[in-house]
């Protein structure tokens, strides 16, 4: 159990992840580097009068702009950590962060769609060479960035898993860094579907696969996008984190004659869970009793008892 104890009666509420300014460093490092190649991609496309590598440029931008966020939030959250207007601190900003990203990145998907049955049914010229090379520059930006959102090849916080919609199982993730990391995977995916259409369209003579292939594209992205909405809304809706949880919780408690009336468990931040639960007891004890009964329990940052008599027993004994 964690506690953030400043005094024996007064306790802060800092429910930040553990990785959060590691994170941070991370997220700032892959906006600079997504920046240079969005400006450099942009001019060099005023300049050669290349279509490919300004639409390249712009949608880099959005990519740039939904990382920004979450380096922001990131930020917000560290600097405002110990504000008191924020009864359980901020810890659940970069969900926050996340569902905005992970709108962002459902609107990303719409336009691909968009552009791509457009071009399906009204075909344009494609420069595959100069497409080609765009296209491989972007995704060793993209590998590299992802490499660095991951901790250097050894993700921590459940991203793959969560791509496939199973959040349920990863209470303790760090959302932010996840919304993140799925924007350059989101990029990386359009890359290399990009590669694949211009290579088949160069040599085959296959126009049509490289707008079909956008359209495929889109639809992973989209789903990726409403993963990371159902996962991020969960939180900031407070829906409990893990139902064997409150089932283990409610077990922990409900012996020698006590029994759980009211239970509220969860997410204060990543890896950060609060409880708050009322028992009713024949036998009413002190609620460190309680805690203690709970202290094996990990990630339970926020324990708040309280304790009544069985109101039967309340009325004898009056």
């Amino acid at each position: 159990m964690h506690t953030h104890s400043l005094d024996p009666w007064q306790h802060r509420h800092v429910f930040l992840g553990v990785a959060h300014a590691q994170h941070e460093r991370r997220i700032w490092l892959v906006v600079m580097i997504t920046a240079v190649m969005m400006v450099a991609e942009i001019a060099a496309g005023m300049l050669f009068g290349s279509m490919a590598l300004l639409a390249d440029g712009w949608h880099m931008s959005t990519h740039a702009a939904a990382l920004s966020i979450s380096a922001l939030a990131y930020r917000f959250a560290r600097r405002h950590a110990d504000d008191a207007r924020f009864s359980f601190g901020t810890g659940k900003v970069g969900e926050l962060a996340a569902f905005a990203s992970a709108s962002l990145l459902g609107l990303i998907a719409v336009l691909i769609a968009y552009e791509s049955v457009v071009r399906l049914f009204s075909p344009v010229s494609i420069r595959f060479d100069e497409a080609l090379a765009v296209a491989v520059v972007g995704l060793a930006v993209n590998v590299a960035s992802a490499w660095l959102l991951s901790g250097g090849g050894h993700h921590h916080d459940g991203d793959d898993d969560d791509a496939h919609g199973h959040h349920d199982h990863h209470h303790g993730h760090d959302s932010n860094i996840r919304a993140a990391y799925l924007h350059v995977l989101a990029d990386a995916l359009t890359s290399i579907l990009a590669i694949t259409a211009l290579l088949v369209g160069r040599f085959q003579g296959w126009a049509w696969l490289d707008p079909l292939i956008g359209i495929v594209g889109a639809l992973v992205i989209a789903r990726w996008s409403a993963g990371l909405l159902r996962s991020c809304g969960a939180v900031l809706l407070d829906m409990v984190p893990r139902t064997e949880l409150a089932a283990d919780i409610r077990k922990r408690l409900e012996i020698e004659g006590d029994r759980v009336a009211d239970l509220h468990l969860w997410q204060l931040g990543p890896g950060h869970i609060g409880v708050i639960v009322c028992i009713v007891s024949d036998h009413p004890k002190a609620p460190d009793v309680y805690k203690r009964r709970l202290a094996a329990l990990d990630r339970l940052s926020h324990v708040t008892v309280e304790v009544q008599p069985c109101a039967s027993h309340a009325h004898v004994a009056a």
